[in-house]
This record gives structure tokens, sequence and C-alpha cells, in this order.
């Protein structure tokens, strides 16, 4: 497969843009990237497709597409399987389907929220606010990132604030900036961004 020299990222809120650039200006080497944020998940759902048809007329081989969606309380699998659909019908071979073939555009479930990857590497979360504490991923709730139960945006906020961070409410454009440039993709516990992590690999190597 010819490795990817650029990429565009679909993501479907500013949180999301703010921490992919913070995260992959460091970690990507030889390929550059943009990002295309929606209006939220409703706008990214019903529009997408639309976008991608406009890619497929001149996408050239050396270029990927991913597009990144929070689960939020949808099926993981029937928002995959819609993702994959619409990939589809705009022309576009995906890396399910490839079937080892080179392909274009590739599809991402974050589970179930941003959020979750924050707790997925505490470390990072800690480089940036050094007063939450270093035993929150070992606490029962929050073992599994992408298990956590109740909205893990709001989670996030609750240990936040509980140590003195967003009294007023969780600032996702900020918290997004500072915890990015500390982020080893490496260490990170979240499946889902393992998931994504390791897509962003293969496209690359």
């Amino acid at each position: 497969m010819t490795p990817a020299r650029y990429l565009v990222i679909f993501v479907e809120e500013p949180s999301m843009e703010a921490f992919l650039g913070g995260l992959l200006s460091r970690v990507l080497v030889d390929c550059e990237f943009e990002i295309r944020p929606f209006r939220g998940k409703g706008q990214l759902m019903a529009s997408i497709e639309s976008r991608l048809r406009g890619y497929s007329k001149w996408l050239p081989g050396d270029r990927r597409l991913i597009v990144l969606v929070d689960r939020d309380n949808d099926d993981c699998r029937a928002l995959k399987d819609r993702l994959e659909d619409k990939a589809a019908k705009a022309g576009l071979l995906s890396r399910t389907h490839s079937g080892g073939a080179c392909w274009q555009i590739v599809n991402r479930v974050v589970i179930e929220e941003l959020e979750a990857w924050y707790f997925g590497d505490w470390q990072a979360v800690r480089s940036a606010y050094p007063k939450v504490p270093a035993t929150i991923p070992r606490r029962k709730r929050y073992r599994y990132p992408d298990a956590i139960r109740g909205g893990t945006w709001e989670a996030f906020e609750r240990v936040m604030q509980a140590h003195g961070y967003f009294r007023s409410g969780l600032r996702k454009i900020e918290a997004a900036r500072a915890i990015a440039p500390h982020v080893d993709p490496a260490r990170n516990r979240s499946p889902s961004f393992a998931a994504f992590r390791d897509a962003l690999a293969e496209a690359t190597a």
C-alpha cells in the first residue's frame, strides 16, 4: 500500500479538531493533514456522504480519509455500518472492505466520546492539570475508559471540578488544547483510541 502523504480527517466538533491538531502535529512524520470539523454529529452524518463523493472523483493514491464519530448512546456496530455504507455509496474503498488492497478511507467510532481518550492516558491529563490524582485510573468506575457509565465528558468534568478545575463547567476546546501536547499514543488504554492509532499507523507506514 502506498504510504499516505496527506490525511483528511472529518470530525464532528471543534474539541476533537483541537485535540487532533495538537496530537498529530507531533506524531506524524512525512505526512501532512487537515481536519474538517462539522457542527455536531447530526450534521456530519447527514452530509458526510456528499462530502466523500466529491473526494472520490479525484483522490490520489497517497491520500487517505478518516472519519471520526462519537458513539454517544448509539449501537457501535450499527453506527459503524452506517458510516461504511456512506463510504461505499460515495464510491470509496474502506479499510474494512479492502481485503488487503490499498484502502482510501477508514471509519472510526470514538467510544463513547473524546473524554474517554483522556481517561485512557491519565498521565497526559495530569501533565496539563497536576492537581488531579494519579489514582483515578485505578478506581473501579474509571478503570476501563470505553466502559465509563453515565457520560464520559460528564465523568471527566466531575473529576476535574472535584480537584479545582472548570468550576463553571468543562471548557472542552481548552481542555483538548491543554492535554493533546502530552498524549503518548503508545500508552493510551482506550480501545477506541488504539483502533484509531493503528489505522493511522497503517495509513502512513
